[in-house]
């Protein structure tokens, strides 16, 4: 009797997937010669091949009836175990989950959708990706080549190519109007989604009658994932010239980026040898262990005081891995002091960012380890004024460590809209965020209030220990994030911290995480509003508009309405709600615990912003100021 899973094309996709399984895998199939000379193969085989050849064997999909073609290409090879697909209900969760693979696990996968609402929307999601410089194939339908009417879900215009267009906006995007262009796709593909420092999604776009399209393709020359070995300038001479700022000026701040995540040892180092304070960014923190005397927190218009203590006295500025995020530096007016910029960083716009700097281009561990072994050295002995500049660096972190220590003492406070006494926000991240250092879970942040209380309260002594979508700043990115999990080689238990306002951006996380057996747990801090944006209209016009609604919504019986899912009552106190999260770490699944926070005027209910920012009535004082700054 015929194997009913090879029925698609018993001569071709069912003949490849069983003979590379029977090889040993892909890599033994290539290694055996399987693949050196051309083979008769569907587009869609052949695509799913050559990004078996990068690596990439897993895929999320929602599928439709513009990729029913690969659908069936990805269950024939899903059923040799050549890859495994994960379905979704929804692509902006689906685009979520596969950026968070990557970014967590450094696993890529390839995203798959249909023609039209749900390319968009995926494309949407892809947002996070872009913003965070993480590499991730998406391949979506397209409208058919041959032009015969409209397509079902196309965009109605009578142009051509109009989704590549779109999708070009947000990454790199290729159009396989023509299958024989495959390896040229997949060649900038590459250059795309494994980039090494500033990865991007790559869009493929596959109209849908070239999908099952045959072509002859040698598999084996088809494009490898790229190697590329670690850069830095050629001209030693900036190296002496970074070492002689370094040297000559007390007084010097560090501005670790989200680039500075992996070379964590190599920032530390560098630091300790330039006698430097370090201030982190919302997605750095950990890149300098918590008590280290030369960590001065985040700093920023949500920053710290201690970080922005030594942002406004800083003379010299040494940016590592940063991009200059509008929030990060106060829309360019966050170092009124500085004179001189040092910029470690590999992106050529990113480097030049501002006046007045010393660009040092290239792999950042790299860079720091030629740039501290000039430092070793010739150490110089920490003269009067750099003893005091770190002295009062450390004073002002003494401060901020008692203003959070009084947030962190304050009992429940009555909120008016709960009608009883509720934990403030800073309270309750604090218990969650102990709570995941004592288990190891990984903190997954979701934007607004919650994201910016949580990455002011962190307390890393590692950089891996949070992940904060600060770069789109996507509502649902952390409760979708957890699905990635379900999909790693090594998942790890996490906790996503989450407003209910992004929880209700994705909640058929809830469905899926069950179908998928994610070990997770979502913690919902409640307040009934959008509270960022409240916050930011109160303290611009004293008044708030249309950021809440008198709509109550019983998340524990929503959750316990999916099967699978433990639901729990996080109560109103740090014990409560730690008895909650050991409830919901023993369980076996996925887990929601519901929190209700309070929200209103007193003071010791948030983390409180600091700095300034480009946006609504502040605009003209910060453009004033922007324009009288010499770097």
């Amino acid at each position: 009797m015929t194997d009913q899973s090879d029925q698609i094309r018993p001569e071709t996709a069912g003949r490849m997937a069983r003979a590379i399984a029977e090889a040993g895998g892909f890599e033994a199939a290539l290694a055996a010669g399987l693949f050196a000379k051309p083979i008769r193969l569907t587009l869609s085989e052949a695509l799913v091949l050559g990004l078996m050849r990068q690596g990439v064997s897993k895929y999320f999909a929602v599928f439709g009836h513009g990729s029913t073609a690969i659908a069936e290409t990805l269950r024939v090879y899903e059923h040799h175990g050549l890859v495994r697909t994960w379905q979704f209900h929804n692509e902006v969760e689906m685009a979520h989950a596969a950026t968070a693979l990557k970014w967590i696990y450094d696993e890529t996968p390839a995203v798959v959708t249909s023609i039209g609402p749900g390319a968009l929307q995926a494309m949407v999601g892809s947002l996070a990706a872009t913003s965070n410089g993480i590499g991730v194939y998406h391949i979506y339908g397209d409208e058919t080549t041959h032009g015969e009417g409209y397509n079902m879900q196309q965009i109605p215009k009578p142009e051509q190519g109009l989704f590549g267009r779109i999708t070009a906006l947000m990454g790199q995007s290729y159009v396989l109007h023509t299958p024989e262009a495959l390896r040229d796709a997949l060649r900038r593909g590459a250059s795309s989604v494994f980039h090494p420092f500033k990865g991007t999604p790559f869009f493929l776009m596959m109209p849908i009658n070239t999908q099952p399209r045959e072509l002859d393709v040698r598999i084996d020359a088809l494009p490898a994932r790229p190697k590329l070995a670690p850069s830095i300038p050629a001209d030693p001479a900036v190296f002496d010239e970074a070492a002689a700022l370094v040297a000559d000026t007390p007084e010097i701040v560090i501005k670790a980026g989200g680039g500075s995540r992996r070379f964590a040892a190599e920032v530390r180092r560098f630091a300790e040898a330039a006698g430097a304070a370090v201030v982190l960014s919302p997605g750095s923190t950990g890149v300098m262990p918590d008590a280290h005397a030369q960590n001065m927190h985040v700093g920023g218009t949500k920053g710290s005081i201690s970080g922005n203590f030594a942002m406004e006295h800083a003379r010299l500025l040494i940016v590592i891995g940063s991009r200059a995020v509008c929030q990060s530096d106060c829309s360019g007016i966050g170092y009124p002091k500085v004179d001189k910029v040092i910029n470690i960083n590999a992106d050529l716009n990113d480097v030049q960012h501002y006046n007045d700097t010393l660009a040092l281009n290239g792999d950042i561990g790299a860079v720091l380890t030629r740039l501290t072994d000039r430092l070793e050295a010739k150490p110089a002995a920490r003269s009067p004024a750099r003893e005091a500049w770190l002295a009062g660096c450390v004073g002002a972190k003494a401060r901020w460590s008692d203003f959070k220590q009084a947030r962190f003492a304050s009992p429940a406070l009555y909120d008016e809209v709960w009608q009883k006494k509720v934990m403030t926000q800073p309270v309750a991240i604090k218990a969650v965020c102990d709570f995941s250092v004592e288990t190891g879970s990984l903190k997954i942040f979701d934007a607004g209030d919650v994201q910016a209380n949580g990455f002011q309260i962190v307390e890393d002594n590692d950089p891996f220990e949070t992940l904060t979508e600060t770069g789109a700043s996507y509502m649902g990115f952390a409760v979708s994030a957890l699905l990635a999990s379900a999909a790693a080689n090594s998942p790890r238990h996490a906790i996503a911290f989450t407003g209910d306002g992004s929880f209700l951006m994705n909640p058929q996380v809830l469905v899926d995480g069950v179908e998928h057996g994610v070990h997770g747990t979502i913690v919902v801090f409640d307040n009934r509003r959008m509270a960022a944006i409240t916050s930011l209209q109160d303290a611009q016009y004293n008044i708030e508009y249309r950021t809440n609604d008198g709509v109550v919504v019983d998340y524990i019986g929503l959750a316990r309405s999916v099967s699978g899912v433990l639901a729990l009552d996080g109560g109103d106190s740090p014990a409560s709600l730690r008895a909650a999260l050991e409830k919901a770490r023993a369980h076996q699944g996925l887990s929601l615990v519901h929190v209700p926070v309070y929200f209103g005027p007193d003071e010791i209910g948030g983390m409180g912003a600091y700095g300034s920012w480009n946006v609504g009535n502040w605009c003209e004082t910060v453009e004033t100021n922007y324009a009288n700054t010499r770097i």
